[in-house]
């Protein structure tokens, strides 16, 4: 780190606990990150929307030519790490005591502490995610009911710790660097790692990550270069830092391969996000006509002509890097966890389809703790060496961007399930009343 003044503001209330995270050391690494990062940052949330207004204006989107190289030569990743070979079994919720206890103790094989969309980020759950992680890492995370129940951690094996920073687009408004706030991202990467990283590897893991949001190689670049710093600063090995990445944008599933390239010495494997992904089609193609014109969400299932291409990224082909199944689907709960939403598929749905060979799944997602052992009977752990490029597996720009108007026609009429016949434009409005259009349903 450089000589200059300090000039990190922490305009947040902060509580003893608190203290513990914010040491001046911990934003020292923050600031640095934010100063020596935060610009390219900038740089490429603009590189976004220059992109998504090509693909809107061109009704379409293809692989980069430029970056051809990289997909049809031979390359692999790093290894996996030990505890990370085996993730058929995914759980994931915020960092908060009860429900991480739960988590650890749940029998899946990975949590998912997630600090982005399962956790509002206002300041207290910022910070409380932090102390509640570091306890957790250290084995001394207990909680206690209202009622009096004591909840804590058990004996023997956990699961594999793996954490979700903010994606790239959001700020911290309660870390200042220059008057100016810090990319969250930096936030929760950087006192996470900061605190955590020696004291993983010497109880035998590591600092794993999920990267949200992605749209680029060159967002994946950066976030490879953030590692490499991060690893020299506290002075621990290169390739030591683990990344799952999100593939839940339309621009990052035109760009796999080259994601994978860039965190090649860091991946650990891609990731699908269903709902992100279904947003991401309709934000990207909004104003590019009927093709992208989406039936109810809840209908768009992974049998869905546009989705089917999903668990080939899921579990992708390229020698040593781990399958890792979406678990992006079990975001809606109501009463605390105790009552399914509508809008979810149910995890006897989930675990089914994940579990079949043909869809390319190792690792289904859990929605609850009692789901677990179950989850993984219902999957297997293949771990085969396979082709070296993801589009060597089939994956094109046609079914990549194969919409509703091009799946196969329903040969009869079919009752959508109880589902008004609506049509969700792109525009997020809908449109009822049209049911000569039913034929368009997806298989479901």
């Amino acid at each position: 780190m450089d000589d200059r003044a300090s000039d990190i503001q922490v305009v947040g209330r902060v509580d003893e606990r608190g203290e513990e995270i914010l040491t001046p050391d911990a934003l020292a690494f923050v600031e640095e990150l934010q100063r020596r990062f935060g610009g390219r940052r900038d740089e490429l949330l603009r590189r976004r929307r220059v992109r998504r207004e090509e693909m809107s204006r061109a009704a379409t989107a293809d692989f980069l030519p430029e970056t051809r190289k990289v997909r049809t030569s031979a390359w692999t990743v790093a290894p996996a790490p030990a505890d990370l070979v085996d993730r058929r079994v995914e759980i994931t919720g915020p960092p908060e005591p009860k429900m991480a206890i739960n988590a650890l103790n749940s029998g899946s094989r990975v949590w998912l502490a997630d600090l982005e969309d399962a956790n509002t980020p206002h300041w207290t759950n910022v910070i409380s995610s932090q102390v509640a992680l570091a306890d957790a890492v250290r084995r001394r995370l207990t909680f206690e009911s209202p009622e009096g129940k004591p909840y804590r951690l058990n004996e023997g094996r956990l699961a594999t710790l793996v954490v979700r920073p903010r994606g790239w687009h959001l700020d911290e408004r309660h870390v200042l660097v220059d008057g100016k706030p810090t990319v969250g991202a930096f936030v929760d990467f950087g006192l996470y790692f900061f605190h955590n990283a020696r004291e993983l590897l010497d109880r035998g893991s590591g600092p794993y990550f999920y990267l949200p949001k992605t749209e680029s190689h060159l967002e994946a670049r950066l976030w490879n270069e953030i590692f490499r710093y991060a690893q020299e600063f506290v002075s621990i090995p290169v390739g030591t830092i683990r990344a799952t990445v999100l593939i839940e944008t339309i621009p990052a599933a035109f760009e796999m391969d080259e994601i994978l390239f860039e965190l090649r010495d860091h991946a650990s494997g891609l990731n699908a996000g269903r709902w992100d992904y279904l947003f991401s089609m309709i934000k990207t193609f909004r104003d590019a006509g009927p093709d992208f014109v989406l039936p109810d969400r809840s209908a768009v299932t992974m049998t869905a002509s546009m989705m089917r291409p999903t668990p080939t990224f899921s579990s992708p082909p390229v020698t040593a890097a781990r399958p890792s199944r979406s678990e992006a689907w079990r975001r809606s709960f109501l009463a605390g966890g105790t009552q399914r939403s509508t809008s979810a598929p149910s995890p006897r749905y989930v675990r089914t389809r994940s579990a079949k060979p043909a869809m390319g799944s190792t690792a289904p997602g859990s929605l609850t703790p009692i789901s677990s052992p179950s989850a993984k009977r219902s999957s297997t752990n293949t771990s085969a060496t396979v082709p070296t490029s993801l589009m060597s597996g089939g994956i094109t720009s046609r079914s990549l961007l194969r919409s509703c108007s091009m799946c196969r026609p329903c040969q009869e009429p079919k009752q959508w399930l109880g589902y008004a016949i609506t049509l969700t434009l792109a525009c997020g409005t809908s449109r009822r009343g049209l049911a000569a259009t039913a034929q368009l349903a997806f298989t479901i």
